[in-house]
């Protein structure tokens, strides 16, 4: 790879041949509306900056603008950028020097996972204007190239060019320093947390005993430091963060916290808020509506349609895409390229399958004349005078085979059924007087809970009244302040987590389902994970590298060889395209053991067919009734 980076450097002005299809709107009747690929210096795709200071490239590894080479493996680099002067490859970590518009250029990129190739020589743009959705199967590798734009990978070969300011959020967001109070998070998105800090720190010197030249000295910092302050927009500023903050269900009673009392799912939105707040020209935004009620992802679709930068959305919300993206990016595993179409969401569905009839058709129409040729070269091979016919025949039917796409197979989908639960007493989990408070944050109180065998349990609440911290409780992952669990004769807990800390991403796919059923052989292991599509050399692949849809694969797996008759569900729907939800939904209408799902999916609900609600954060127990099911997108 060090040969191949250093090729990419000596030929820094060279734009690759372009992979990636363009579909565009085409104003003749019938004809085709995939564009031809292109070669170098095709419109859109522009050359290499040579020299320029606002160009940042990611070649092999090192980041280069035109003042000196930076690598990126520095631990600074992110927070610095490729020389110190121009603006970082951020994830929203604050506002850099004003540019012409950010703008994404990747030229001849190649990403592999292990020895799969995802994409192979591919050339894309993200300008502004751009809503661009990433879309393709589980496993596609679309977060890989969100994180591959976003400077968080290097890929296995061909560059990265950036200019301006990227906001960037993973699907798994990494929160910093836990002790920091969520409204400082999210002042960080444009450096005002550092700048308030001094503020406070000012205001303390000034008040405190000392001499008048001390003082005067305390009054001119704090006047500097005030004056920086309105300059970035500071106390407009944190009226703007509150608002979105507000509008992302995180009140004011959740920023006054530290990061570390706050649920994943408040700590995401918290990163999401910060994202947005930062004002990059550039969003790049890997499942954004996670963890949202339904007039919070309301509200991200008009803040995101009105944004005037660039945007590429990773998300299997249908509704969102259709209101926000006018192009689509296609990944197609099985040609390992990317198809774009310069099309809103529902025209590129329609596109989409219409590309597709086209496709097999070309392929049938090939196939035909392969035939056709191979039968007349075998008819004249039985002549003498015709064998030198028959070679040609024989030449030109192997150019066209070929020539021949892989035939498209239908995306699988893994088959989820959970075992039959091992044998328990009639109440194998109880928990009796559960609280939880995180400093003054009382989170709830008082709670009471029984899951009889073959119980069908929702648990309901707005977000941040505690669901994920109950689950965690009945799992064992967390001790309640007050109260206790109790478990029951035979009880045997499958816990789902939704940030997937149940899994050890250290360690291979294989490691995690020994861990989950030790007394399994690897070749019954190496089955299960084959029937979730985790097959071959994928069973030793560090689960840190899979995707999200992917890590929910193998969490269910570990759930299917668990034996468990009790399964703790925090979210176990998110990150799934629609037949992969589908297949978790009938596990839970076929499952025989006993389920505590905590869900913003109503269809999840649906499926359970609950017998018994959970309302928190009173702690309220209650037999489910269909006018409770308005709940479950606000929970």
């Amino acid at each position: 790879m060090a040969t191949r980076a250093s090729r990419s450097r000596a030929n820094s002005s060279i734009v690759a041949p372009i992979r990636a299809t363009t579909v565009a709107a085409c104003a003749t009747a019938g004809s085709p509306q995939v564009a031809q690929e292109a070669g170098a210096g095709t419109a859109g795709v522009p050359q290499t900056g040579q020299g320029s200071p606002q160009v940042g490239v990611l070649m092999g590894g090192i980041v280069t603008c035109g003042r000196r080479e930076r690598n990126r493996s520095r631990p600074d680099w992110g927070r610095r950028g490729c020389c110190g002067r121009h603006p970082a490859i951020r994830s929203g970590s604050g506002r850099g020097a004003p540019t012409l518009g950010s703008v994404i250029t990747t030229t001849g990129l190649e990403l592999r996972a292990g020895a799969r190739i995802l994409l192979g020589d591919v050339s894309l743009r993200v300008q502004p204007g751009d809503r661009i959705g990433l879309v393709g199967r589980n496993g596609a590798g679309k977060t890989t190239t969100l994180t591959t734009l976003a400077g968080e990978r290097l890929p296995h070969a061909g560059r990265v060019e950036v200019t301006g300011e990227i906001g960037y959020l993973p699907q798994d967001p990494r929160s910093g320093d836990l002790d920091v109070s969520a409204s400082d998070r999210v002042l960080s998105g444009r450096g005002l947390d550092v700048l308030r800090a001094q503020l406070v720190k000012a205001q303390v010197a000034m008040a405190e005993p000392a001499d008048d030249a001390e003082r005067d000295r305390a009054v001119r910092r704090y006047g500097r430091l005030e004056d920086q302050f309105a300059a970035l927009g500071g106390y407009a500023a944190e009226s703007d963060a509150a608002r979105i903050c507000t509008a992302l269900g995180l009140p004011d009673r959740v920023m006054g916290q530290p990061l570390r009392t706050l649920s994943g799912g408040q700590r995401r939105r918290v990163e999401l808020a910060r994202i947005l707040f930062s004002d990059a020209e550039t969003l790049l935004l890997d499942e954004p509506t996670n963890h949202l009620d339904a007039d919070s992802i309301s509200w991200l679709k008009g803040f995101l349609a009105s944004h005037k930068g660039g945007l590429v959305v990773i998300s299997h919300d249908v509704e969102l895409l259709d209101a926000v993206v006018n192009k689509v990016w296609h990944l197609d595993a099985n040609r390992a390229v990317v198809d774009v179409y310069n099309l809103g969401w529902k025209p590129y569905l329609q596109q989409r399958e219409t590309d597709e009839r086209r496709r097999r058709q070309e392929r049938a129409n090939t196939e035909r004349k392969i035939d056709a040729l191979t039968s007349q070269a075998d008819k004249m091979r039985a002549k003498a005078t015709k064998a030198k016919a028959a070679q040609s025949m024989d030449k030109r039917a192997a150019r066209l085979a070929a020539g021949l796409e892989d035939v498209r197979v239908q995306d699988r989908v893994a088959k989820l059924r959970f075992p039959t639960p091992a044998p328990c007493g009639r109440t194998p989990l109880t928990a009796e007087g559960l609280s939880k408070s995180y400093g003054s944050l009382e989170v709830f109180t008082d709670v009471d809970l029984a899951v009889d065998r073959g119980a069908r349990v929702v648990v309901l609440g707005l977000n941040g009244a505690g669901k994920t911290t109950l689950l965690r409780m009945l799992a064992g992952t967390e001790v309640p302040d007050t109260g206790e669990v109790q478990p029951g004769h035979g009880l045997r807990i499958g816990y789902y987590a939704q940030e997937h800390e149940t899994l050890d991403h250290d360690r291979s796919l294989l490691e995690n389902m020994r861990a989950a059923a030790p007394q399994s052989t690897d070749t019954e292991l190496r089955r299960i994970l084959g029937a979730f599509l985790f097959s071959g050399d994928a069973a030793d692949q560090r689960a840190g590298t899979l995707s999200g849809g992917e890590k929910t694969r193998l969490a269910m797996a570990t759930l299917v060889v668990s034996g468990a008759n009790v399964l703790l569900l925090d979210e176990p729907t998110n990150n799934l395209d629609p037949a992969s939800r589908e297949q978790v939904l009938d596990a839970l209408r076929t499952y025989a053991g006993a389920i505590v799902l905590v869900t913003h999916d109503e269809g999840a609900v649906r499926a359970l067919d609950p017998d018994k609600v959970i309302l928190l954060p009173d702690g309220t127990e209650d037999a489910w009734s269909e006018d409770l099911a308005d709940l479950v997108e606000l929970a």
